[in-house]
């Protein structure tokens, strides 16, 4: 069982940076595979990046590589989100989710975050 909080969200103009925090916990959080989502209004839930338990393989959506990078610290229980550049286009509520130890995917995560709100002005 794996616990989530996000932190960090909050409104950036155009142009500017914001890195977003995922704390997990419980007994086995630190085996778990964590990745990031978003879900902007009126849109589906997009799959951002995600890494493995030991941060020794990432995954990113075309649509954030470049821009954004996923990292693993703390004895594995912390994953932060760098995003930079951002646009408009990037406003939406950031989650952060846990998904078993296997293979990374984009998708039938199993825990989630509460959620993060990010707002990009123009």
């Amino acid at each position: 069982q794996v616990h989530l909080v996000e932190s960090g969200g909050g409104l950036v103009q155009a142009g500017g940076s914001l890195r977003l925090s995922c704390a997990a916990s419980g007994r086995t959080a630190s085996t778990y595979n964590l990745g990031w989502f978003r879900q902007a209004p009126g849109k589906e839930r997009e799959f951002l990046t995600a890494i493995t338990w030991n941060g020794g393989s990432t995954l990113y959506a075309n649509s954030v590589k470049g821009r954004f990078t996923i990292s693993r610290v703390n004895a594995k229980l912390t994953v932060y989100l760098q995003m930079n550049s951002l646009q408009p286009e990037d406003t939406a509520v950031y989650y952060c989710a846990a998904d078993p130890p296997g293979p990374l995917r984009d998708s039938k995560y199993d825990y989630w975050g509460q959620g993060t709100q990010v707002t990009v002005s123009s």
